[in-house]
C-alpha cells in the first residue's frame, strides 16, 4: 500500500498548501491512504467542522489531533458525528470522540489510524504504552487490519523514539507529530516499522514552529507577552512522510515529504 502522512497544518498557510497540493499528489502517486494532523488547524489552535470537511475532501482519509483538540468549541460536538476525526486515544475516559480508527482504503484495505499523545513536558494523560498496547491488540496488524499508522503526539525526542520501538512490528508505521519541526531521521525499524521522530508542519516556516515570530520573540527576550499567538501568514511548506507497505502490512520504502515554502524540496523517488 502507499501511505502518505502530512503533519500538523497551521493555520490558513497550512490548510492551503495542503488544499493546493494533496489532491494532485493523491492522483499523481495513486495513494492508498492519506492521514492529515489537523489540530493547529483553525488559526493555529484547533479545528472546526468546516475545515476538517475541506481536509476530507481534499483528499485526507482520517484527521488526527493532539493538545489542543478541543480549543475550538465546536469540536466537542462535531466530533462526534465525523467517524474519520480521531483525537489522542489516551484523553480520559468519557472525553469526547475516539482514538481509533478503522476505516478502508482505496483499494479496500482495512488501515486502522490510532492517535496517542505523550506524557513528558504535556498535559496529565493516561499511560500511551499501555493505551497502545490495547489498541493494537485489539486491531493487529495482519489480522484485523492490513496496515497500521500510529500518530504519536509527543515533545521530547526520547519519549518518540521509545514510543517508535515499543510498537516495532506491530504497526506499518509510527510517526511523530506536535513540534512541528521535520527530523532527518525517518527509517525503517528492525520489525519492519516505519518511523520518524518527528514530520514536522504544514505551515510557514517563517515564523516559530508556524506562528508569526514577534510575539514568541518580545517572550523570549522580554518574558512579556503582548498579545496571543497568532499563525505566520507567509507561504506553506506541506511536510510528511510517504511510506509504502508490503502484503503483510510491513515497511520497505521511506521517504520525506516537503513542498513549497522555505525549507528545501524533498520528494520519493520510488513512486
Amino acid at each position: 500500500m502507499r501511505l502518505l502522512f502530512l503533519g500538523d497544518v497551521v493555520g490558513r498557510p497550512g490548510r492551503q498548501v495542503v488544499l493546493d497540493h494533496l489532491p494532485r499528489l493523491r492522483e499523481a502517486w495513486t495513494l492508498d491512504f492519506v492521514v492529515v494532523n489537523g489540530e493547529n488547524a483553525a488559526g493555529g489552535f484547533g479545528i472546526t467542522e468546516a475545515i476538517h470537511d475541506d481536509l476530507v475532501e481534499a483528499g485526507a482519509d482520517v484527521v488526527t489531533l493532539g493538545n489542543h483538540s478541543f480549543d475550538q468549541r465546536e469540536a466537542l460536538v462535531f466530533i462526534e458525528r465525523a467517524p474519520r476525526l480521531i483525537r489522542p486515544a489516551n484523553y480520559p475516559a468519557g472525553t469526547p470522540g475516539r482514538g481509533a480508527a478503522l476505516v478502508e482504503a482505496r483499494g479496500g484495505e482495512r488501515v486502522l489510524v490510532v492517535n496517542m499523545m505523550g506524557r513528558a513536558f504535556m498535559d496529565p494523560m493516561d499511560d500511551p504504552f499501555a493505551a497502545i498496547d490495547r489498541e493494537l491488540e485489539a486491531g493487529p496488524l495482519g489480522l484485523v487490519a492490513d496496515a497500521v499508522i500510529v500518530d504519536f503526539h509527543a515533545e521530547t525526542t526520547s519519549e518518540k523514539q521509545a514510543f517508535g520501538h515499543w510498537c516495532d512490528g506491530r504497526a506499518s508505521l509510527v510517526i511523530g507529530t506536535h513540534t512541528h519541526v521535520p527530523t532527518s531521521d525517518h527509517r525503517i525499524l528492525p520489525g519492519g516499522t516505519a518511523f520518524m521522530t518527528d514530520v514536522g508542519m504544514c505551515g510557514c516556516y517563517d515564523g516559530v514552529i508556524g506562528m508569526d515570530k514577534e510575539e514568541p520573540l518580545r517572550r523570549f527576550t522580554r518574558k512579556i507577552g503582548s498579545s496571543r499567538f497568532e499563525p505566520a501568514m507567509g507561504e506553506g511548506t506541506l511536510s510528511g512522510l510517504a511510506v509504502e507497505t508490503d502484503g503483510a502490512g510491513q515497511a520497505i520504502k521511506i521517504a520525506p515529504v516537503r513542498i513549497g515554502g522555505s525549507l528545501q524540496p524533498a520528494l520519493p523517488d520510488f513512486w
